[in-house]
């Protein structure tokens, strides 16, 4: 099974944007949980994390995004961050068949957000990094 990243969605509401995206990753839930709920997950394939508390109300600071908490939280299925400038992520995984698992991604924010190419371009490095663990033999922690 090969990842892939199903077309983007968006809608705006006012001044409140959402963004939408589905991918179907070739590794289990309990595989991709640490790419979006750990420090070095998300940061192999996101964007560079400085603080990620993994519990409710956690502190979270992603380089990139901006700071704040975490907002919500059910390990191994749903990890919630809003940060102040960058919105609210919200990565809710679940079963895709035995091996595999769906990855459903909201990016909700005001203003100026990372575009869908660029939220495009994180997924395919997510998809790509398991991708050559077979040849490297590296995995994301």
């Amino acid at each position: 099974m090969h990842g892939s990243i199903e077309q983007g969605m968006s809608q705006t509401h006012g001044n409140t944007h959402i963004r939408h995206f589905t991918v179907r990753l070739p590794r289990s839930m309990e595989e991709v949980w640490p790419a979006v709920a750990a420090a070095e997950g998300l940061s192999a394939w996101c964007t560079p994390v400085d603080v990620l508390e993994p519990r409710l109300d956690g502190t979270i600071a992603l380089r990139d995004l901006g700071a704040g908490r975490v907002t919500a939280w059910d390990v191994d299925r749903v990890a919630e961050y809003t940060v102040e400038g960058g919105g609210r992520l919200r990565f809710h995984l679940e079963r895709d068949g035995e091996d595999g698992s769906t990855l459903r991604f909201t990016h909700e924010y005001q203003g100026e957000g990372a575009s869908e190419a660029e939220w495009r371009n994180r997924f395919e490095r997510l998809i790509g990094y398991w991708g050559s663990d077979e040849r490297s033999g590296e995995q994301i922690p």
